[in-house]
């Protein structure tokens, strides 16, 4: 009789950026059989030091557990999966050498990342140009599905058009059409405000707006600016870190009493960052964690928060989702070959314990876009649990959101 197969944990360090940091380590559990099966390696790329580590953590702590799922279940076509984590650093050309690193060196097969939408799109030539089938979890930049889409990139997070196309009525009809934008000076920002712009502006809407460098400390010139435009909304597109800063400022600034506040994301992770005085005004989720009618999400929520010690997040499912694509892909075509994954995964349906969420959310075979729904709501304080501080008041289809994928731009060409 032959020994059953067992599993030993492994850890696969790397280094932060700044020997203030000092080194962070990440446990890849399961990762090799006594009986020498070859794992199935994933590599996954984020921003775990800069302004946004919380999220990029998120994101890991959520492909980490479905590590562990999927490799009590027998793993990727019977091996254990390796996850491979490495830091961008939030630095584009640095997210362009760890992608490389892990497929040249590391014989990963798939790609996970980034949280940032330009090492994202910056990563995609890589894996392209390498023919390793790319999941972006949660980079939101349009292009990615759109103008630069490719045969091998899918995407779990939504495009930048599908969190505007949700919010923007909702934005006008309730607050007004006179907006302010604060937007972050790189690819997701641009992308965003340039949504939001094509939307206000079919609305007979008027605005202003900053492009505002990442990392930014001190927002009172843009805060003046802002209260000088005398908008009726401060569209606040700001992300991780920087969101954190710029409300916190805007509240002490007691702009609060002169305009609206709202935008696109406003992320649970980012939500527990600021006093309960800047939890205000309209946003989108990626996903929610208060979902007591959708079967499994209870169940994820609670895994996820044995973990944490908090509630699940939209990164914790970009991260699951990504891990669960590849498995389940890869487990139902029997293979491991990239142009057969993508293939097979054009139009493929997440199933309910994946999906959490209503419907049967799929990835769009004309752009590769997950279309997931997106839930709209307001930020309050906290009311009851800690993590209670968003109330959905609306449900949009991905479908509706996304549009046509001829709006998008994508013509994905396939290798001959």
């Amino acid at each position: 009789m032959k020994p059953k197969s067992t599993f030993r944990v492994d850890r696969r360090t790397f280094l932060a950026s700044g020997a203030a940091i000092g080194a962070l380590q990440v446990t890849s559990p399961f990762i090799l059989s006594a009986r020498g099966e070859t794992p199935v390696r994933i590599g996954m790329v984020d921003p775990l030091t800069g302004v946004y580590a919380a999220i990029a953590r998120g994101e890991v702590d959520g492909a980490q557990y479905a590590v562990e799922e999927i490799n009590k279940n027998g793993g990727i076509l019977g091996r254990p999966i390796e996850l491979l984590v490495e830091d961008s650093a939030n630095d584009v050309g640095t997210g362009v050498q760890k992608t490389r690193k892990l497929i040249e060196r590391d014989r990963v097969s798939f790609i996970i990342g980034d949280v940032n939408s330009g090492i994202a799109l910056a990563m995609t030539q890589v894996t392209t140009e390498n023919k390793v089938l790319h999941i972006v979890s949660g980079g939101h930049t349009d292009p990615i599905t759109g103008s630069n889409c490719a045969w091998n990139v899918f995407r779990v997070c939504n495009t930048t058009m599908m969190d505007a196309n949700a919010i923007g009525l909702t934005l006008m009809e309730r607050l007004g059409k006179k907006w302010y934008f604060l937007t972050p000076d790189y690819a997701y920002g641009h992308s965003l405000q340039a949504g939001f712009e094509k939307i206000l502006k079919a609305h007979g809407g008027s605005f202003a707006s900053d492009l505002i460098p990442l990392g930014t400390a001190d927002y009172s010139s843009y805060l003046i600016k802002a209260r000088a435009f005398q908008p009726n909304v401060l569209v606040n597109i700001m992300g991780g870190n920087d969101q954190v800063s710029s409300l916190k400022q805007f509240v002490q600034f007691g702009l609060e009493k002169q305009m609206a506040v709202g935008g696109a994301l406003f992320e649970l992770e980012t939500l527990r960052a600021v006093p309960d005085e800047a939890r205000i005004g309209w946003w989108t989720m990626e996903w929610w964690w208060d979902q007591p009618d959708v079967p499994h999400v209870k169940e994820f929520s609670n895994a996820i928060k044995q973990r944490t010690g908090k509630q699940a997040t939209a990164r914790n499912w970009f991260g699951y989702v990504s891990v669960q694509t590849a498995a389940l892909v890869a487990n139902e075509a029997k293979t491991l070959d990239a142009v057969r994954l993508a293939h097979a995964l054009s139009d493929f349906k997440l199933p309910p314990e994946v999906a959490l969420q209503p419907g049967a959310p799929s990835y769009r075979a004309g752009d590769h876009e997950l279309m997931s729904s997106v839930f709209v709501g307001e930020a309050h304080a906290p009311q009851g649990d800690p993590d209670n501080m968003f109330t959905v008041q609306s449900l949009v289809p991905g479908e509706k959101a996304a549009g046509s994928v001829e709006e998008t731009g994508c013509k994905v060409n396939w290798p001959t």
